[in-house]
């Protein structure tokens, strides 16, 4: 793994809002990883410790009724059991090579979330529209 940047942050949509000095915090909490095609990344019925942003590549998010999601650059996942406390909702997997921003425990992603509840609203927003979803 390698360290994150402020300006590869700043090309993700979630961190729009964020100042370059808020980025430059932001960004100490993330590991970047470049991996390869068909790297299951979050198994379904996992526990859920980790959050991703995708900056590069394309995944595909397996739901348990069989249904597939792309999402590709600026797309992130991993916040459900985040935010829930409970267990991975879906499989994701890496269509192409891919890099990831990977922020890894509770403690952490909780720490993004309160520090800029405006990214904390929005993950929110995403995560209940994701439930709905499945």
């Amino acid at each position: 793994m390698s360290a994150t940047s402020a300006s590869e942050l700043a090309t993700v949509p979630l961190f729009r809002t964020l100042s370059e000095d808020e980025l430059g915090d932001v960004a100490e909490l993330f590991d970047a990883r470049t991996v390869g095609p068909n790297t299951r990344l979050i198994g379904e019925g996992t526990t859920g410790m980790v959050f991703f942003v995708l900056t590069a590549g394309n995944v595909a998010v397996t739901t348990p009724d069989g249904r597939t999601v792309s999402l590709g650059p600026g797309d992130y996942f991993g916040e459900v059991a985040l935010l829930t406390g409970g267990r991975r909702t879906a499989s994701v997997t890496t269509v192409s090579e891919a890099r990831v921003l990977v922020l890894a425990g509770d403690d952490d992603f909780r720490r993004l979330t309160e520090t800029y509840p405006e990214l904390g609203a929005e993950i929110e927003e995403t995560s209940r529209l994701r439930l709905a979803a499945s």
